[in-house]
């Protein structure tokens, strides 16, 4: 099947990369030129372990190409994947904006001429089918289309084998005609007996939202729940194996931290928040996630500045990870983006590393230094901080750290390692809920 990809980011690429895998041929049109010129060339703009491998692949059998030329992308498609970013407003109000979406249907509805599915791909509020189906209509009142909501799942870091191997494929449209051409195009996971939901584009579009809702409020309790283990002097680990072996509650999102971050809980969930509010509807259990969440990461610049005496003025503080999460170079929410400048602004020294994030987050904050390597980092600190649990920082020589530090100060905000081995290797050791 011929396919439009509208966008190149990270939804867009991965998903554009994946149906030419399937055997599709996929054209990703995007107005950044240089980003276009880029990808012809095999530069991957995002890091995601797996992707350049597929792309290039993919380019070298003719199934996968780019274009900046609208008209160029949508020739011969028989589907139009919408997969632009719905970032919050800038007004700050929490609801999407929706402006990419509005203008991508404007553009492609004039190409539009032999029946066509159109398909939301982008997180989008409920609705949203509906108004590009309007959009279309008001643009080129002779289109034969619809307009299907097709939501991803893709966890940054573990996208491709997500896309392979999901748990369900959504589908919300009201036409029989474009559910076929959907199943069509997935066929390969209709194949492996994967689940399809097939249900209406707002309940499609829903399905979304309460996903990530239902997981961030995963997060904010066991969270909660590290604080209370913290008061009682309980350990918070053993609690979340042992409701976690619970089948009804399972033990995926039950590991405390310095709270949620992503390009995806955070502006979902207050999306969903006015979602509710707009139709009249309560959210309370939503809500309290947000703020258990906010609360939880200024609770982390509060455990580091006790661990230094409370004083963070002239000290250096050593950072292991910038990321929202490993295998990912997206700082977008970070909690470090949240937890370290408040630190900075006392008069702390940020001395960082991370695999992937460094160039984007000194873009950020120039005022950070930014070093090699893990062991860099713990240079003349009085205060390591792990903030994101790459693989690399798991296994860290603890003997050589010590010896690079002024004080051997370890606040460990995603509890590797375990408390009696650190103070064994002579450590101050903080963590989360033990």
């Amino acid at each position: 099947m011929n396919i439009t990809m509208i966008g190149t980011g990270y939804v867009g690429l991965v998903t554009g990369a994946c149906l030419s895998e399937f055997g599709h041929q996929v054209c990703c049109m995007d107005l950044d030129a240089a980003k276009i010129k880029r990808l012809k060339e095999g530069e991957i703009p995002i890091y995601e372990p797996g992707l350049d491998t597929l792309v290039a692949k993919n380019i070298k059998e003719g199934r996968l190409s780019f274009t900046f030329d609208l008209l160029e992308a949508m020739t011969g498609a028989q589907a139009v994947f919408i997969a632009v970013g719905t970032p919050s407003h800038r007004r700050g109000d929490g609801y999407a904006d929706l402006s990419y979406i509005y203008q991508a249907a404007r553009d492609i509805a004039v190409h539009l001429s032999d029946y066509t599915v159109v398909i939301d791909k982008s997180t989008v509020p409920v609705g949203t089918a509906r108004q590009v189906t309007r959009i279309i209509k008001e643009e080129n009142p002779a289109a034969n289309f619809d307009v299907v909501s097709n939501p991803e799942f893709l966890r940054e870091g573990a996208a491709i084998n997500d896309f392979m191997r999901p748990d369900r494929i959504v589908i919300g449209s009201d036409s029989k005609r474009a559910i076929e051409i959907m199943k069509e195009i997935y066929d390969p996971l209709y194949l492996l007996a994967t689940p399809f939901v097939i249900t209406s584009p707002e309940t499609a579009e829903l399905i979304k939202y309460a996903a990530n809702a239902f997981l961030a409020m995963k997060i904010s309790f066991i969270n909660e729940m590290a604080n209370i283990c913290e008061a009682v002097e309980a350990d918070v680990v053993d609690l979340a194996r042992g409701i976690g072996l619970d089948g009804r509650i399972g033990s995926k999102f039950l590991h405390p931290g310095p709270g949620y971050g992503g390009s995806c809980f955070p502006k979902d969930t207050k999306a969903l928040l006015r979602i509710a509010q707009e139709h009249g509807a309560a959210a309370r259990l939503i809500e309290a996630a947000v703020e258990v969440n906010a609360a939880q990461k200024a609770r982390m610049t509060k455990k580091i500045k006790d661990a230094l005496g409370g004083d963070v003025s002239g000290k250096t503080i050593g950072v292991l990870g910038l990321s929202f999460k490993p295998e990912t170079d997206d700082l977008r929410d970070a909690p470090a983006l949240s937890i370290l400048p408040p630190l900075h602004e006392k008069g702390a020294r940020i001395q960082a590393h991370d695999p992937q994030a460094m160039a984007e987050a000194a873009q950020i904050y120039p005022g950070w230094s930014y070093v090699n390597n893990a062991y860099e980092a713990c240079q003349g600190a009085d205060a390591v901080v792990l903030l994101t649990e790459w693989n690399q920082y798991r296994a860290l020589d603890l003997k050589k750290i010590k010896g690079l530090m002024n004080k051997p100060v370890f606040i460990d905000l995603r509890n590797v390692y375990e408390p009696g081995k650190m103070k064994d290797a002579g450590f101050e050791y903080f963590s989360v809920g033990r």
